[in-house]
């Protein structure tokens, strides 16, 4: 198993669950981004920088994960298509996305990108709560420990 990271929106504090996490256990991590993103020292934690552009970042993830692999992406679309592969996608606030729910926010996504376009504003998502990092920490653990 080796994780990949859609980055550049990948909130700092998730960013460093999974350098611990990687450190802890040897597990290759491997952040994607159209900017340069600092990682620790270590040799199973690289960073890839991409061009610039509409989903760069996810198509790189796309094409070098592999069945087994985890992503973490709040990215519903790239989700869909690294589960495609055999992959597991993980959000960083902590839902792990299974086929029937990545099915159902696909068609929520969907649809709320219908209601914007006709013009009615609707927000962004809430901050990260110590919640959501908790059950993130407590998902990537799991996956993890699976993997031993």
């Amino acid at each position: 198993m080796k994780i990949w990271v859609d980055a550049d929106a990948c909130p700092v504090v998730i960013k460093d669950i999974l350098f611990r996490a990687a450190q802890r256990t040897g597990i290759d991590l491997t952040l994607v981004a159209n900017q340069y993103i600092k990682v620790p020292a270590a040799k199973n934690i690289s960073a890839i920088q991409v061009q610039a552009g509409f989903d760069v970042a996810d198509n790189e993830i796309v094409q070098r994960c592999q069945a087994g692999d985890l992503v973490i992406t709040a990215d519903i679309p790239l989700a869909a298509e690294v589960m495609d592969k055999g992959a597991h996608a993980l959000n960083p606030r902590g839902e792990l996305y299974t086929q029937d729910t990545i099915r159902q926010r696909l068609n929520i996504r969907d649809f709320m990108d219908s209601i914007r376009s006709s013009g009615v504003h609707t927000g962004g998502p809430p901050p990260l709560s110590q919640a959501d990092r908790q059950q993130f920490a407590n998902n990537l653990d799991r996956l993890l420990a699976q993997q031993k």
